[in-house]
């Protein structure tokens, strides 16, 4: 067999540096938000305030999600334009779990109903939230929601053998439609409002610091895990069929490989990630509304894995923190121009940066060892 299917993979640094730096950074970014935060008194300058939590917290539930895209599109070919859809399907069933847990200390005080069905004169709980009120089911489904749509969806698409723009599209208009059912009122999720105030998660009250601290540390875990767990995927034999798939799907095929199965569960996992991204984000905000599934938040994700670097797994999640960060910035300072720029940026990265700003580094390092060595002979 040649080498490159015979050996694994580690990236375009070379035996996944890039990914240690990664899970070097996230560790030490794990200790020091909880010290800055609990033990750096108010008054000083380097303390972290709950709002910075929030905001780090946030941006990495989004490098989950890009992580997610990165995995599918970068080492398969699958470009999805309605990841959103899974993030928000897991953030809604979060949401179900925390208005359940507000129970009597609602705006209309009904112990069993959540306020927004009590002001849209519903009787009774829909059967579909049934059993929200105990958190190891809604955590199962916040898993299993967004699991259990992409395989039925990939199921279709890749037995019709939907690849390409094709399969681009049907995705956008599948987070399309889901928006707007999630906007009706009669659906019995909140309509344009979403979910809100929540008051607390296993009982303990969100709005505290060390509840904030709790729910950053299990995201950075999160990321770490699905990290390894992407890694160890695309590194295994099954990853190199994956990279087969989408360097060559027709040859592939004619090897005898099950491309449609292969595509399907990466497919699935994927997903699975992006809606644990998304129960991990809802109670950290704290809302939770149709806007999520909104057709443009999925061509973002796809700008930051793309400016982070397609096909590396830590350089999607460096794209999806740099640009969040830069968004939270830029739309502070000029909130009429920031679209305009992301789409700059895109533009200029597809043009210039084929290969994302982890390829910049790499072509650094590369131009830069033959230098290294002649000034060693020298």
């Amino acid at each position: 067999m040649p080498s490159s299917m015979s050996s694994p993979s580690y990236g375009i640094l070379g035996h996944d540096r890039g990914g240690a730096w990664f899970l070097a950074i996230l560790v030490l970014v794990a200790v020091a938000v909880p010290v800055l935060n609990l033990a750096v008194p108010p008054s000083s300058a380097i303390h972290l305030s709950a709002f910075g939590i929030t905001l780090i917290g946030k941006y990495l539930c989004y490098a989950m999600l890009a992580l997610a895209v990165d995995l599918i599109w970068g080492y398969c070919g699958i470009l999805s334009l309605g990841h959103a859809v899974f993030f928000s399907l897991g953030g809604y069933a979060m949401g179900m779990y925390l208005m359940r847990q507000i129970g009597p200390r609602g705006v209309y005080g009904d112990p069993i109903l959540p306020d927004f069905m009590v002001f849209l004169n519903w009787k009774s709980l829909p059967w579909f939230w049934y059993g929200f009120n105990h958190f190891p089911f809604a955590l199962a489904m916040m898993l299993v929601v967004p699991a259990l749509l992409a395989l039925v969806f990939g199921w279709f698409a890749f037995r019709s053998r939907v690849t390409g723009v094709y399969f681009s599209i049907i995705t956008q208009a599948l987070t399309y439609a889901l928006m707007l059912a999630f906007f009706r009122n009669d659906m019995g999720f909140g309509g344009n409002n979403g979910f809100t105030d929540f008051k607390d998660i296993l009982s303990f009250d969100l709005h505290s610091d060390k509840t904030r601290v709790v729910l950053f540390l299990f995201t950075a875990l999160a990321l770490g895990a699905s990290y390894l767990a992407c890694r160890g995927i695309v590194e295994s034999r099954a990853g190199r069929v994956l990279r087969a798939i989408r360097d060559a799907e027709s040859r592939t095929r004619f090897l005898g490989y099950p491309v449609e199965s292969f595509k399907l569960w990466v497919f699935v996992f994927s997903a699975i990630i992006a809606g644990l991204a998304g129960a991990l984000y809802v109670p950290q905000i704290g809302i939770i509304n149709p806007s999520e599934f909104a057709p443009i938040n999925s061509i973002e994700i796809v700008i930051w894995v793309a400016v982070g670097g397609r096909g590396t797994l830590y350089g999607a999640i460096a794209g999806a923190v740099l640009i969040n960060y830069a968004k939270t910035y830029f739309t502070g300072v000029f909130p009429d121009a920031w679209l305009y720029a992301l789409g700059a940026l895109f533009v200029l990265v597809t043009l210039f940066l084929p290969r994302g700003i982890v390829g910049l580094v790499s072509t650094n390092r590369k131009t830069a060892a033959p230098l290294r060595v002649q000034a060693q002979k020298a």
